[in-house]
């Protein structure tokens, strides 16, 4: 059996002249963290969206442990275990944060009881960090709550790969190592993740293999510090200025 996850195949995207993906190819590794950087408007959220089923490619092929993504849905997705959290958090404002994660329970691979439901629910909330506010309505949150509960809500859907999507941006010095340390700790338990994040420092202290796209291509992939001293990234995305923060 392969220890790949995810495979990428020849996977093509254009909305109208705009090329979001041309001819993709990368997989993910049982287990790996893969980070993607890549300037804005490079496609790079749009690829999320191809993978989780909010969006649908115009050819190539996606495989999740063996079998076809192309004609599932996205809830279908959901069931094997593909889950995605967004740039900007997405609650249900009027409901509190244990509403909010029993409801991502319904999208668990697996069925469960209403009393494993609210388990599965009060387990996720404890493991973010969120437990004070359990009770709390989601609107009322500070950001770096509801970044919490964007997390809170994957993780209660019993995730085999997690899609994130700049979920440290407009976090703090001192707020981000709290995310941080979240994310590790899900890694630690076996999740995939693939992580979109321009807070670079964020993404080298968790990711295994760092992959740069542009203009619908891969531009590099690999060892994360090999991949960001790499000239064409230097180029196209960071500036000849960059310095990885810490190092």
């Amino acid at each position: 059996m392969s220890e790949n996850l995810l495979e990428v195949a020849g996977l093509n995207k254009r909305f109208g002249s705009v090329i979001v993906a041309q001819s993709l190819f990368f997989h993910v590794r049982k287990g790996e963290a893969l980070g993607i950087v890549g300037p804005n408007g490079a496609g790079k959220s749009t690829l999320l969206n191809l993978i989780n089923g909010h969006e649908t490619l115009d050819s190539g092929a996606l495989n999740f442990d063996g079998k076809a993504l192309n004609t599932l849905s996205s809830s279908q997705r959901s069931k094997l275990g593909i889950t995605r959290t967004f740039q900007i958090p997405r609650p249900f404002s009027g409901m509190t944060v244990f509403e909010n994660v029993l409801v991502a329970t319904n999208f668990a691979p697996e069925k469960l009881n209403s009393k494993q439901r609210q388990q599965r629910a009060l387990d996720a909330i404890e493991r973010t960090g969120l437990g004070k506010y359990m009770n709390t309505p989601a609107g009322k949150l500070r950001l770096l709550d509801r970044k919490r509960l964007e997390l809170s809500r994957a993780v209660a859907t019993n995730p085999r790969l997690i899609l994130l999507d700049e979920i440290a941006g407009g976090l703090t010095d001192t707020e981000l190592p709290i995310l941080i340390n979240i994310i590790k700790q899900m890694k630690s338990e076996g999740v995939t993740i693939i992580w979109i994040e321009h807070i670079v420092h964020a993404l080298v202290s968790v990711v295994d293999r760092l992959m740069c796209i542009a203009g619908g291509n891969v531009i590099a992939i690999g060892e994360p510090r090999a991949v960001l001293a790499d000239p064409k990234v230097i180029e196209l995305y960071l500036g000849d200025d960059f310095e990885i923060a810490g190092q």
